[in-house]
């Protein structure tokens, strides 16, 4: 594994730092407190290749490799969250997943689209009574002469209000658990697909998370991606790629904390003197920055592991689990050393904190990741 950033790879990191810098960060308060969709930023993103980044050039992909994509995504996160998980489902979830399982025809008809920003994409596994056991899902697809009619419920979708396409799991055949689930893509114009209201959230407030109602909703058969009963072992080798976006966007969080600390700590004075030259302000920036620092060499190595084709499920598991926990420790060091200020929403530092949390909760909590790599040191 180099360490060295690739001249390639170092202007994607500029690249999306000077995005973030001028598309994201003016507004983003606002943004944040009337929950409003970037959705000029949204299709920015699309136009500089953001949004389908390990995606193949024949599907107008960028045919990067994972670690220029956690590159990009800590810039991003780095300034907005929020955008950063739009981002992360697309590419992570969505154009990832038709790359590595759908047929030709479904990789020109969305895939080709969705890379370059004309189509945005959602996944959706979770349901109200099935979170981390994805396996007990009530969602069925019957089949018919045609393909198959879609009945459920979905929860928790990141761009489900915004999405054009949706990527659904649900039973094709009951009472033989998770070996009955199929994926399939569905549009969002299908008739009998209706999307809920935004949920009220405590982060990434401009970013849509809803649910989604399936109500007798014909799926054409063409749209079954790989074959009947694939659909879990389909979505949870998806989630393991996902787990280094997530990382990713946890380490840019994580990365904000410290040089907002860092910057405030320089300009506040307390007993006629920077706050920074306290020995109590020193040890916690340099606890933030070993811990963000070890974040982000665990979540490279899980990505240089997908990169060169190794198992990278379990370092996934270990870099999402470490870097949200990272992140959430820094973004509350960074409000305790604002003091009362950093209670405040006009520097913005509490807003860190907020978005920090789903970083623990979302593709798998914590206890879930937990779970994953125990099971791999005792198998």
């Amino acid at each position: 594994m180099n360490f060295e950033l690739t001249q390639e790879q170092k202007l994607i990191k500029q690249t999306a730092r000077d995005f973030a810098q001028n598309e994201l960060l003016p507004g983003i308060l606002d943004r944040d407190e009337n929950k409003i969709w970037p959705a000029e930023a949204v299709k920015k993103m699309g136009e500089l290749g953001f949004m389908g980044m390990m995606a193949s050039p024949d599907y107008n992909g960028g045919g990067m490799d994972t670690i220029s994509y956690v590159i990009a995504m800590e810039e991003i996160a780095k300034v907005d969250a929020a955008a950063s998980v739009i981002m992360s489902v697309n590419n992570s979830l969505v154009c990832s997943l038709l790359q590595k399982y759908a047929n030709s025809f479904q990789k020109e008809k969305y895939l080709s689209k969705l890379t370059k920003g004309n189509l945005l994409g959602a996944f959706s596994l979770s349901e109200p009574q099935s979170g981390s056991d994805a396996s007990n899902m009530l969602t069925f697809a019957k089949k018919t002469s045609e393909g198959y009619l879609l009945n459920g419920t979905k929860n928790w979708v990141t761009n489900g209000k915004n999405s054009d396409l949706v990527l659904v799991a649900a039973l094709t055949e009951k009472d033989v658990g998770h070996k009955g689930i199929s994926c399939f893509i569905v549009e969002k114009d299908f008739d009998g697909f209706s999307v809920g209201k935004p949920e009220k959230k405590l982060g990434i407030r401009s970013s849509d998370t809803t649910e989604l109602y399936f109500d007798n909703v014909e799926i054409p058969e063409q749209n079954l991606i790989g074959n009947e009963g694939d659909g879990f072992k389909i979505c949870l080798s998806t989630l393991d790629g996902g787990r280094i976006g997530i990382a990713a966007q946890a380490l840019g969080i994580a990365q904000a904390s410290l040089e907002a600390s860092i910057n405030y700590s320089k300009e506040r004075k307390q007993f006629n003197k920077p706050i920074s030259s306290f020995q109590s302000i020193q040890f916690k920036l340099t606890d933030m920055s070993i811990a963000i620092d070890s974040a982000r060499l665990l979540t490279k190595k899980a990505a240089w592991m997908k990169d060169t084709g190794l198992s990278f499920g379990v370092y996934a598991a270990m870099a999402k689990l470490y870097a949200s926990e990272v992140a959430m420790k820094a973004s509350t060091e960074c409000v305790q050393i604002h003091g009362g200020y950093g209670y405040i929403k006009d520097y913005g530092v509490e807003r860190l904190m907020r978005d920090a949390k789903i970083t623990q909760l979302y593709e798998g909590t914590s206890e879930v990741q937990r779970l994953v790599i125990a099971r791999d040191l005792l198998k």
